[in-house]
């Protein structure tokens, strides 16, 4: 009798069971049935905001459900990552992060959350150079040489903003005073748009911003261009220098961005998310904004973007070492 019964229950649960998977199979399939929210470790008006909102609008588009933006900035964008590492793996949760979370391992010795086995790579979405921003009416050199030369006559006289502490801004800051010869004083804010800001307005005399965020405000004649990092010039500005011609063709810093889900996101679930976010991205309206930004639309996915993030945190560890910058 105890045998009968025992039997008819694990026939039960074993239809239940499959109910369950079916139901989680089909809405996996379905994705996405529902909102989705990208967390942005930033405030708003920064490099990650400049791509993650355009995204947003065509991804409502292509796949017929919002991609809602979640503005969690602070402590150089791993408060963000720490909290999107603790989301549902489940699709619905989605981060943005950027290079700033390659170099994040090597300076903050106590983080909660490891950006390679708490996350899955899903994909690139935008590479774009480092650029060399002043405010013109506090900063009166108009050439790169020119700013060195005053900052080596000048040293701790002059300071440099950028979007926290551990970030590219502050390590390309590091890497150009080590490949200058000068001495330029830190200040670290919360994000790129409070630090863009306080440039606009005179509060601090230069940034290395990633061109994303900086594009309009050169355009818009609020800051100015010295140089853009790397060995060519950029096609959206052709007439700021690039670092090889202006002697320092080992400054080669570039600010990239990409999309990560929680560990544990099924992997047809990430394929769809892949498939959605490239649809948004073939868009006339993404290429142009891209383009405007000075910045390329990459082709990586999967453990392809995988390993171009560890190659990241190696090469940065090498830069966080000869600079000595530590973070409790």
């Amino acid at each position: 009798m105890n045998t009968l019964f025992q039997r008819r229950d694990m026939l039960c649960m074993g239809a239940a069971g499959a109910a369950v998977l079916s139901g989680v199979a089909r809405a996996q399939a379905a994705w996405p049935s529902k909102p989705v929210t990208l967390i942005v470790p930033f405030p708003a008006g920064g490099g990650t905001d400049a791509f993650a909102r355009p995204l947003s609008a065509q991804f409502a588009k292509a796949a017929g459900q919002s991609l809602i933006i979640d503005n969690r900035g602070g402590a150089g964008g791993t408060l963000g990552a720490s909290i999107a590492a603790k989301g549902q793996p489940d699709g619905y949760t989605l981060f943005m992060g950027a290079v700033h979370h390659a170099i994040a391992p090597s300076i903050y010795p106590r983080l909660d959350y490891d950006i390679e086995k708490d996350f899955v790579p899903i994909m690139l979405l935008a590479n774009a150079p480092q650029v060399v921003v002043v405010n013109p009416k506090r900063v009166t050199q108009t050439t790169l040489k020119e700013f060195v030369a005053y900052a080596k006559k000048n040293p701790a006289k002059m300071n440099y903003g950028s979007a926290g502490a551990g970030t590219s801004h502050h390590l390309a800051g590091e890497l150009f005073k080590q490949q200058t010869g000068t001495f330029i004083t830190h200040i670290p804010y919360r994000g790129a748009g409070p630090m863009l800001q306080d440039l606009i307005a005179g509060n601090v005399d230069v940034c290395f911003d990633g061109l994303g965020s900086s594009s309009a405000h050169i355009k818009g004649g609020r800051i100015k261009a010295l140089m853009m990092s790397g060995a060519k010039r950029n096609a959206a500005f052709p007439d700021v220098p690039c670092a090889a011609e202006v002697g320092l063709p080992d400054y080669t810093v570039t600010t990239w961005y990409g999309l990560w889900a929680p560990k544990g996101t099924p992997a047809d679930v990430q394929a769809r998310i892949v498939d959605e976010v490239r649809k948004s991205m073939s868009t006339d309206e993404l290429k142009t904004i891209w383009a405007a930004n000075g910045s390329e639309i990459p082709n990586l996915t999967g453990a392809a973007y995988g390993s171009f993030v560890n190659s990241e945190i190696k090469r940065w560890a090498t830069v966080v070492k000869a600079s000595g910058a530590k973070l409790e």
